[in-house]
């Protein structure tokens, strides 16, 4: 791939990535409406936000396999053994969501330790269910879609996203006219079919790409144990941070107004994240730019800038205007009361897209010098200040729910990006091996 050398350069580079999140924070909404929209909404959508939130902390160690094909696959040994790779997470990740469904593992986790109300739970256990194939399908599209990056195909990594919006949203349609089904099922059947759309569309529009990188000669040959030393710290990384959705969710489940919190943080999530996504598609593309040689780095730098100021306002313009109300009533067909909820955290958390962009950014740059072992340290350090902040919010300050994880998300990404400052320096020494 040839480096774009200027700031349009880049901007036409990420924009197809770009779109893909971007239509992938559209899913979440969406189907935040449909759900809204059907009988029994406040359980639904408490049963929906807790399933997905699990089975998020279950596809957590395959969320980087993007980053690493970007990064490692450079000839055709190495794209085989990261592809054996891939195959192996896809295997464990499903056996252990496999695992959490059948046996006394979820009357523990969904009544002791989270304590849900009992239709919530069955409906959260009926929608895991359904969600099975979801976490595998995800690692092996990323994987594809990593290979499609390193090429310069962005455009068609965009393409793979309309494929899998259309089949989530005909899912969603259909099941919704057709059946009477619970809006938390009818959620997670759309998210599963689109998700598995997409990863067969990914690995078909590989095809023409395969040559040229199964034919090109790469640094070395990786090893298993270079690849499990390269890739270990990304997947606790990913772990780590998502891993946090769940307990939040614990959290909320105790806190002041747990069912009209645990209702609105999923439509909450879905705003935020949709401003979240330019951080999330510079992630590879500046992996893609800085290379072996980083005569790039200013110009990565200057984009990320650009993209996170530019980001937060739009987040800003939406929650301290009418337009939140517009949003939360009208588009996602949320009730006076729900809105009334979600004002506050909302407005907490408008600066998270700048912090997210910044955090993609240090990321980036860790991962393109093969250093990926602080990443994993800075996602626990964030992870650590959102539960103390929801201790202290919520055991001593009584505050509603909602609130309290608004505030304690900021505060942690906060103390992410702090640690990590340092690496926004540059490279000083050229690593081929994870450290930390």
């Amino acid at each position: 791939m040839k480096a774009p050398a200027t700031l349009p350069g880049v901007f036409r580079f990420w924009l197809p990535l770009q779109a893909t999140w971007l239509m992938m924070a559209v899913e979440g909404p969406f189907l935040a409406a449909i759900i809204a929209r059907l009988p029994d909404p406040k359980y639904n959508l408490a049963a929906y936000g807790v399933a997905f939130s699990l089975a998020i902390m279950v596809e957590a160690p395959v969320i980087m396999m993007m980053s690493a094909s970007t990064a490692l696959v450079d000839g055709r040994e190495n794209y085989r053994r990261l592809r054996n790779f891939t195959w192996m997470l896809n295997i464990s990740i499903t056996v252990i969501m496999l695992g959490l469904l059948v046996t006394p593992l979820w009357p523990l986790v969904s009544e002791r330790l989270i304590g849900l109300d009992p239709k919530v739970a069955d409906l959260a256990h009926t929608a895991l269910l359904i969600l099975l194939p979801w976490p595998a399908a995800i690692g092996y599209r990323r994987f594809y879609q990593g290979l499609l990056i390193r090429t310069g195909c962005t455009r068609r990594v965009a393409q793979g996203t309309v494929i899998r919006l259309t089949c989530m949203t005909a899912t969603a349609l259909v099941l919704w006219r057709a059946t009477d089904l619970p809006g938390a099922w009818v959620g997670a059947w759309a998210l599963t079919v689109g998700v598995t759309g997409e990863a067969v569309a990914s690995r078909l529009m590989v095809r023409d790409s395969l040559p040229g990188i199964l034919g090109a000669a790469g640094d070395r040959i990786l090893s298993y144990r270079d690849i499990v030393d390269f890739y270990t710290p990304l997947a606790l990384t990913s772990t780590i941070s998502l891993v946090v959705h769940p307990l939040v969710t614990f959290f909320l489940g105790r806190s002041r107004n747990p069912l009209e919190s645990l209702a609105v943080m999923p439509v909450i999530n879905s705003l935020v994240f949709v401003f979240r996504t330019p951080g999330l598609s510079y992630q590879e593309v500046a992996i893609a730019l800085l290379g072996q040689s980083w005569e790039n780095l200013r110009l990565v730098r200057r984009f990320a800038a650009l993209i996170g100021v530019a980001a937060a306002a739009g987040l800003s313009l939406i929650a301290f205007t009418p337009l939140a109300d517009v949003w939360f009533r009208q588009v996602s067909g949320l009730t006076p009361e729900l809105t009334a909820f979600a004002r506050t955290p909302i407005r907490l958390l408008t600066l998270m897209p700048l912090l997210s962009i910044l955090l993609s950014l240090q990321r980036s740059m860790l991962v393109a010098k093969r250093v990926t072992g602080p990443i994993t340290w800075a996602s626990a350090l964030e992870v650590a200040g959102i539960l103390a902040t929801l201790w202290v919010t919520l055991h001593w300050g009584n505050w509603i729910g909602a609130t309290a994880a608004g505030l304690a998300f900021m505060i942690g990404r906060l103390m992410g990006n702090i640690l990590l400052i340092p690496s926004l320096a540059g490279p000083k020494v050229t690593h081929s091996k994870s450290e930390g």
